[in-house]
């Protein structure tokens, strides 16, 4: 159903958004389908942002040690709790970020189907609360329990998570891979897909269910990895690393 939007005195009618499975898409070898979303957005409502990518973050870096509270439970988790798997994704996101709420269904499609496979994700916000209210653990435990978010979504107050992981925008996704009691290591830090917001193509997945197909099979990830593009974190006022 469309909506009406009054803007400086003129109505806008925001089109239908409507979301489909395609099977005309290819299928990761441990068989993710991919979400297709249909955003059927004219020229003149396209959604201006600034545009960040994550910057080149050696593959084999070791995750590093993080305690960050879960706003939807209150529960504090740290980077021990994911011991026992294999892999482990870990996603810079945020509430307002045009770019985020792009992927949000094939992230959450994404992730229920890994999570089975036995891959480790949590989202982390690390956005300052006084540039961006919206962004604050009160709206993001909304925001996790109005999305049915499949992994815990962390709360970074101190932006110290974001600096010790290298992130600069949201999204960004680093999949880690474990060997036995080796520590997390790097092994893709690049985008979830082609698709951006007013592209018209296809959300799928593909680049991270590649990688995370090869990761939990064992077989080596390719170095060659297209960035990811989003928002910039917001460091709080005074505070950029």
């Amino acid at each position: 159903m469309a909506l009406t939007l009054r803007l400086s005195s003129s109505f806008v009618q925001l089109p239908t958004i409507t979301t489909t499975f395609s099977h005309s898409h290819s299928v990761s070898r441990l068989g993710f389908h991919p979400l297709r979303l249909h955003l059927n957005t004219p020229k003149r409502l396209m959604i201006r942002a600034a545009r960040t990518e994550s910057k080149g973050v050696t593959l084999g870096f070791r995750a590093p040690q993080f305690q960050l509270p879960e706003p939807l439970t209150g529960k504090v988790w740290t980077l021990e709790d994911f011991e026992p798997h294999p892999a482990l994704l870990v996603m810079f996101i945020c509430n307002h970020c045009p770019f985020v709420k792009h992927l949000q269904k094939g992230i959450v499609n994404l992730t229920k189907f890994y999570k089975e496979k036995g891959l480790a994700v949590i989202a982390i916000s690390s956005n300052s609360v006084a540039t961006h209210p919206q962004d604050g653990p009160e709206f993001m435990a909304e925001e996790a329990k109005l999305l049915g978010y499949p992994f815990p979504y962390l709360y970074d107050e101190s932006q110290d998570a974001a600096r010790d992981f290298g992130a600069v925008c949201t999204p960004e996704f680093y999949l880690f891979k474990k060997d036995g009691r080796r520590p997390f290591e790097l092994a893709y830090h690049g985008q979830f897909d082609d698709s951006r917001p007013n592209s018209n193509v296809p959300v799928t997945g593909r680049d991270l269910s590649l990688a995370i197909d090869q990761v939990l099979s064992g077989q080596p990830v390719s170095a060659q990895q297209k960035p990811s593009v989003g928002c910039s974190i917001k460091w709080h006022p005074g505070k950029k690393f």
